[in-house]
């Protein structure tokens, strides 16, 4: 954390100017919350593993360590990971078990320009959900409007609550039939974890996190729908 920033109370949303306190011979001890009466963040004694199964269990106290306590800056190298994984599942989807005999042929670059439209489309839609999240919060909340740290920490806390979708590296790595039940799972999963971090940052109602994701879900399925509509288009226009 930078120079004159501040961390919250895992416990109550509270803020604290400092975690613990560093004392000789290396003693620390953690700084007790004024609010609560409670440690301040319990977590910076905990296993990174625990902080990732509290995070999985979509727990308050582990989104507020993650995204007020730490410098974690991996959401765009997450972001791009997970959309590579999208991308991927896709483009196999649509190809299946289909082999050129030859490498070096046409068909085969075909397929690979195919594959980075699929990851461009992918991010389009990621694009399109957040914008559209960030859109309805700053319209609904008047407290966002002018500011954009506000708004960084929501696009960050979007980003990487959408870690839900490393669930998809299995089918990547083996390449094995997945069902629409699963990936709906994942997804499901995924804007669960949207909306808990929506409501840690904003410290707000359920309600309001959960109308936040829904819209930014409509905005994503309407992108989509749009892309798909004038590939169709782009293709008869080209075999005509």
């Amino acid at each position: 954390m930078g120079k004159g920033a501040f961390y919250r109370c895992v416990e109550c949303n509270e803020k604290a100017a400092e975690l613990h306190r560093d004392y000789s011979n290396g003693i620390l001890k953690i700084t007790i919350c004024e609010s609560c009466q409670k440690p301040v963040d319990k977590y910076i004694e905990y296993d990174p593993v625990i902080i990732f199964i509290d995070a999985i269990l979509c727990k308050a106290q582990a989104f507020r360590h993650i995204l007020f306590n730490t410098s974690l800056n991996i959401h765009w190298k997450l972001c791009v990971f997970c959309l590579l994984c999208e991308a991927y599942l896709r483009w196999s989807a649509l190809h299946g078990s289909e082999q050129s005999s030859d490498p070096a042929d046409i068909i085969r670059y075909t397929k690979e320009w195919e594959f980075y439209g699929k990851f461009g489309l992918a991010a389009l839609e990621l694009a399109a959900f957040c914008s559209g999240v960030l859109s309805f919060l700053w319209l609904w909340e008047s407290r966002l409007q002018g500011r954009s740290a506000e708004l960084h920490l929501l696009l960050r806390a979007l980003l990487l609550s959408c870690y839900g979708k490393v669930l998809l590296i299995p089918t990547v790595i083996w390449e094995h039939d997945y069902s629409p039940l699963c990936l709906s799972l994942i997804k499901l999963f995924v804007l669960t974890s949207n909306s808990q971090a929506i409501r840690v940052v904003l410290n707000c109602s359920r309600r309001l996190s959960l109308l936040a994701v829904c819209f930014g879900l409509l905005s994503e399925t309407l992108t989509a729908q749009t892309c798909r509509k004038l590939q169709w288009s782009i293709q008869d226009i080209w075999t005509s």
